[in-house]
């Protein structure tokens, strides 16, 4: 079974996921862009028990969500560096893991582009596959596979 290892910028964090996420969005709205100081964030959906902490002892920072809901955000305890957060949606079930922190995120390109309303002009999605102006049903773009496994780890 393949695993995909990654970490902070100062190396004193490292994990892994011991499969590849359901899904890996590409999310455009306002709140990931002022988070991430970047014109997107591109997070790999991914059950919490697929992914071991190898090394260091992170930090998890409570900070608002555009849901309301808030969102837990684990960070390297040294460099900060955002590794992961959680939703309140999904509780401690899934982690939205941040993929430019894997070793190789060219392993996992977005799957779907999310609230591209609110996106930088300057970014064009044509050629996408997915392309969605705000959020969207699981049912509409994850594969039966993967909805399962989300089930699962949700325990419905």
């Amino acid at each position: 079974m393949a695993t995909y290892q990654g970490g902070c910028s100062c190396g004193e964090t490292r994990y892994q996921l011991m499969r590849g996420p359901m899904i890996v969005h590409c999310c455009h709205c306002c709140w990931c862009q002022r988070e991430s100081g970047s014109a997107f964030a591109v997070n790999g959906l991914i059950e919490a028990v697929e992914v071991q902490l190898l090394r260091g002892e992170p930090e998890v920072i409570d900070t608002p969500s555009n849901s309301g809901g808030g969102q837990q955000i684990t960070r390297c305890s040294i460099c900060r560096i955002a590794l992961w957060s959680n939703y309140s949606a999904a509780k401690d079930a899934i982690r939205f893991v941040r993929m430019g922190t894997l070793d190789k995120p060219q392993a996992f390109p977005p799957d779907i582009h999310i609230f591209t309303s609110s996106k930088q002009s300057w970014i064009n999605l044509e050629n996408e596959r997915f392309v969605v102006d705000e959020y969207y049903r699981r049912s509409d773009y994850w594969s039966e596979q993967n909805i399962a496994r989300y089930k699962a780890a949700m325990g419905k």
